[in-house]
């Protein structure tokens, strides 16, 4: 359900916590993966449409035998929340080369989504740290995807325009500081491995 990166950091996640965000992770893996498999722009707004509108209605009103339902069924009620994540990635959907803009909103949409998450874990008054390095890391995820070279520029230009300064949040929010802290620095192998081992447990 989860690719490497994301399931390390759930890692971290303090017990209470874990549900909620893997919840959330999954849901972000999901519709990362309507917009990547989907061979036309209108095939994945559809698809995109059906998870709007499950966001959208109570959790009662949900089909059954869908698991990652299942598991937004935990935010008791409070998924609502994460809706603007479909938009986000309803926006990378046409023609590439995408714009700056459009990049930011989508990263923007990411974000919401972890502001959402620290709002039900109880973190509301850390909001605007958690949308700086819910974006970054959003955008350095996208970065690390795109096959076209004009993007890549693009992003690359994004990415190492923002502030990539750690900040000291609740321990209910470490893996979006592990998130945060593997995409703007050693992403693979050993390096990886320990930047993610001092930011679970410091938290810095």
């Amino acid at each position: 359900m989860l690719e490497p990166l994301p399931r390390l950091a759930l890692a971290y996640a303090p017990g209470p916590a874990r549900a909620t965000w893997l919840a959330f992770l999954a849901l972000d893996a999901r519709l990362g993966r309507v917009v990547r498999d989907a061979r036309e722009p209108m095939i994945g707004q559809i698809r995109l449409a059906w998870w709007r509108d499950r966001l959208a209605e109570p959790a009662n009103d949900w089909p059954k035998g869908e698991p990652l339902l299942q598991l937004l069924r935990q935010w008791g009620g409070d998924h609502g929340g994460l809706l603007p994540v479909v938009d986000g990635w309803e926006v990378l959907l046409g023609k590439p080369p995408l714009s700056g803009e459009r990049f930011l909103e989508a990263a923007s949409g990411r974000a919401a989504g972890a502001a959402a998450v620290a709002t039900r874990l109880g973190a509301g008054a850390h909001l605007d740290e958690v949308a700086r390095l819910g974006r970054n890391w959003a955008l350095a995820d996208f970065a690390a995807r795109v096959s076209d070279p004009r993007e890549a520029t693009t992003l690359a230009e994004l990415v190492g325009a923002q502030d990539w300064r750690p900040a000291n949040l609740p321990r209910a929010l470490r893996p979006l500081v592990v998130l945060h802290g593997l995409a703007g620095g050693n992403r693979s192998g050993t390096g990886q491995f320990l930047t993610a081992l001092r930011l679970g447990f410091l938290g810095r």
